[in-house]
């Protein structure tokens, strides 16, 4: 089961979308938006299915599904909680600028809490006050999960996941080491992310999905140009489980916390880092990790950071080369 949110006041209007991606039909009957489905999902979540399968089956009036009319499918949510489940992009981020790598990196995920009152359209331009300010994108996958208590194990925690997303985190980075230096985390250095335009059920995955992690290519072009090709389910040092059960240890989750993967990095075949895609390599979910690989090999990062009229491409697609989530497309803009 595929869901969205067109466009629709400050949540969105909940619609139940094709597998395919072609068609959709309103939801509201059954809850006016995601989140509202999620407060009540035992009840929902069958009849969402039916509705699915209506869809499908041409039982029902159907519309035309354009991504470009599709909010994030919660376009704010209670709680954003971002890991770093590739723990190999952590390892060469640090290794660029000198910084050891603590062993607790390997057993104890990082994350951190990000901004959740409100987020990007897939489509939407991604906002951006100042070139200096170093704006990357950040390709990694999110679930949204379902009431979770705490102290949840990491098994327990799978079964809480309701649905799985596409994520461009987008991250300041000349900005994050002033603000990590005062020890008090990010903030304005995360501005506002972008999901996906739809949310899949993790059973609509198929054997993408093994119950804690999503396995395959995340597509990353920028300005049209492939940057990457990172294999989700590879290298995913803490899977959708662990993560969860370290986001409950002390609190419970409400239904509709989303909670991310960080961005999908990859090693090289030799365990040393990726090679870009033109070298034969899967290449690089953002654009710290071209600049990383860059300082290491050669001295002196040469790619530079986003800028105005630049534009990123997020997608993961099937084995007929269908897109599964939709895609992520949006332009930086000079506020």
């Amino acid at each position: 089961m595929k869901l969205a949110s067109l466009k629709s006041g400050r949540d969105g209007a909940l619609a139940v979308v094709s597998n395919d991606l072609a068609w959709f039909t309103p939801a509201d009957a059954i809850a006016p938006t995601l989140q509202a489905a999620l407060d009540d999902w035992e009840r929902c979540e069958p009849l969402l299915r039916a509705l699915a399968l209506s869809l499908e089956t041409g039982g029902l009036p159907e519309q035309r599904f354009h991504e470009h009319e599709a909010a994030s499918p919660l376009p704010r949510a209670y709680q954003w909680a971002d890991g770093s489940a590739y723990v190999n992009h952590v390892e060469l981020v640090r290794k660029a600028r000198g910084a050891e790598m603590p062993e607790s990196f390997w057993t104890d995920p990082l994350m951190y809490q990000g901004g959740s009152d409100g987020f990007l359209g897939p489509r939407d331009p991604i906002p951006l006050g100042d070139e200096a300010w170093g704006c990357d994108l950040e390709a990694e996958v999110a679930v949204i999960v379902g009431d979770t208590p705490q102290g949840v194990s990491a098994e327990e925690a799978r079964g809480f996941i309701r649905l799985v997303m596409l994520v461009n985190d987008v991250s300041l980075r000349h900005l994050i080491p002033g603000e990590l230096a005062k020890n008090f985390g990010f903030f304005q250095s995360k501005p506002a992310c972008a999901f996906s335009p739809v949310a899949v059920t993790p059973d609509a995955l198929g054997d993408r999905w093994d119950g804690g992690k999503l396995h395959g290519a995340v597509e990353t072009t920028l300005n049209g140009e492939d940057l990457g090709r990172a294999d989700a389910g590879v290298d995913m040092t803490f899977d959708f489980g662990v993560l969860i059960a370290h986001a409950a240890k002390t609190r419970s989750l409400c239904a509709g916390t989303i909670v991310g993967s960080g961005t999908v990095s990859n090693k090289g075949p030799d365990g040393g880092p990726g090679l870009p895609i033109a070298k034969g390599g899967l290449g690089y979910a953002c654009i710290a990790e071209v600049r990383t690989v860059e300082t290491i090999l050669m001295g002196a990062p040469q790619t530079p950071f986003l800028k105005a009229g630049d534009q990123v491409r997020i997608e993961m697609r099937d084995h007929k080369r269908h897109t599964i989530f939709g895609a992520i497309e949006q332009t930086v803009v000079a506020l």
